[in-house]
């Protein structure tokens, strides 16, 4: 009769422990991964809501170009919050503007010639990638270079017409309606019987 050596009873049970911490912790890590993911689009949707308030900033003037500027102070500052917060669990952006991609980090959606970028070369990020640590969490979407002359810039819009000068064709406001003509465009309420 052969008695087990002492301690394999022990053993056993601490690779059940070990192997349950293991479980638990790939879970917890999956958990994250998941909230950090869903928390991508967010970024996206600040950077694009400052790049458009900025755009209109520019454009509007008095009071809207004020409403317009606020906002992307707003939005920048949400912004700037929430990388913060990401970069805290060590998720961070990359940086391929100039580097030649990686394909498990940047998928290319587009290319555009350019006179000076070496060929394959990224131009620009249109969806900006993320790391988690050393692992790719998001693939960035990219703009490659290919040789060729650089694309035509986009047409200035036409300058507005001065003070003295008619505006011909579009009306800036849009025309006001009679009251005779609001009145008959509204729906009538049945009216109630009077007792």
């Amino acid at each position: 009769m052969t008695t087990p050596p002492p301690g394999t009873d022990e053993l056993r049970k601490l690779r059940v422990r070990v192997a349950a911490l293991s479980r638990k912790r790939e879970e917890a890590v999956a958990q994250l991964t998941d909230l950090l993911t869903a928390l991508l689009p967010l970024d996206d949707l600040l950077a694009d809501t400052a790049h458009r308030s900025e755009r209109f900033g520019r454009s509007g003037a008095g009071r809207t170009g004020q409403l317009a500027a606020a906002v992307q102070q707003q939005t920048d500052a949400a912004h700037r919050i929430l990388r913060a917060e990401l970069a805290r669990h060590g998720v961070h952006p990359m940086d391929l503007v100039g580097k030649i991609p990686d394909p498990v980090e940047a998928r290319a959606t587009g290319v555009e010639p350019h006179p000076t970028a070496p060929e394959g070369t990224v131009l620009r990020e249109t969806v900006t990638g993320f790391r988690h640590g050393t692992d790719c969490l998001r693939r960035a979407d990219v703009v490659l270079a290919v040789p060729g002359p650089a694309p035509a810039t986009e047409q200035a819009a036409p300058a507005s017409p001065s003070d003295g000068e008619a505006t011909r064709g579009r009306r800036n406001q849009p025309r006001r309606t009679s009251r005779a003509r609001r009145q008959q465009s509204l729906p009538r309420k049945p009216s109630k019987r009077r007792r």
